[in-house]
């Protein structure tokens, strides 16, 4: 049974301990970082732009969160740390109506997930938390740059402004009183998120946010090398994937057309008198 994400946040954070989160999308992707140690899974609708070839989040349907939390969850199991829980992102205008995040939620729940997350502060996302979280269901929420509402934004990086950085503290402590666990703050100044892990009893998951907060996050194809494009300023590659996948895939194209491969160690051959037989 996996661990509770609200146990395991506010654990740590009494203890003052950070806790690790990736962001990722399949099983094999999950049993390869849980095993590597990290705390906390997330089934974020990141995929769009990530693995499903999209400009932005928007297009992600609940059909593609629940299939794909299903995945990561199932890979969870397979590992050799089954505790470790899996949040998923509701998708865009999956939670207009807390009806809606209602039946939403359920059914990432059901596919294996410990907890959901929402965008935003409004009155909207937080009337979905308060009531996703009086039926049973945790909910983390996410500030600053939120993906799937990057059509209302002039730039990425929120809370460069004293009043910008109010509101989106304001917006946090509407979070905490709806009952959010956590929140993801996304490209802010590192003193915002600070200052918003100090005041709130809620643990803050920061990407892009400075080394303040209470957890950190990365989507794994930009920490492993395996996203196109520059890398992210706020998202280390600590290996060239990319680079390590190609040769491999061009190694195999040569080899294939060469007919070095397959080779005999890779097939099988009959028992020869069983050929001789079938042959006659």
């Amino acid at each position: 049974m996996a661990t509770s994400p609200v146990k395991l946040f506010r654990q740590a954070k009494a203890r003052g301990e950070r806790v690790v989160m990736i962001s990722l999308y399949d099983a094999p992707s999950a049993v390869l970082a849980v095993e590597a140690g990290a705390d906390v899974l997330l089934v974020g609708d990141s995929m769009g732009n990530v693995i499903l070839g999209y400009d932005d989040p928007v297009p992600v349907t609940m059909e593609a969160m629940v299939h794909h939390t299903g995945a990561v969850a199932r890979g969870v199991r397979a590992s050799e740390n089954p505790d470790v829980p899996v949040i998923a992102d509701l998708s865009f205008g999956s939670y207009a109506t807390a009806e809606q995040a209602v039946e939403n939620a359920v059914r990432l729940m059901r596919a294996g997930a410990n907890a959901v997350k929402l965008e935003g502060a409004g009155p909207l996302a937080v009337e979905a938390a308060e009531t996703l979280v009086q039926v049973g269901v945790p909910v983390a929420g996410h500030l600053g740059y939120t993906p799937q509402s990057k059509n209302n934004f002039e730039r990425i990086v929120q809370g460069k402004t004293g009043a910008d950085a109010t509101e989106i503290l304001a917006g946090a402590r509407r979070l905490e009183a709806a009952g959010c666990f956590a929140v993801v703050l996304e490209v802010m100044p590192s003193e915002v998120a600070a200052r918003i892990t100090e005041e709130l009893s809620m643990s803050t998951v920061g990407i892009g946010a400075g080394p303040d907060c209470d957890a950190q996050v990365l989507v794994f194809h930009d920490l492993v090398g395996l996203s196109l494009g520059k890398p992210l300023r706020f998202a280390k590659r600590y290996v060239e994937g990319y680079n390590i996948f190609s040769e491999a895939t061009a190694k195999f194209v040569e080899e294939a057309r060469s007919g070095a491969f397959p080779a005999p160690e890779n097939g099988w051959v009959m028992d020869p008198e069983e050929l001789r037989s079938w042959r006659e």
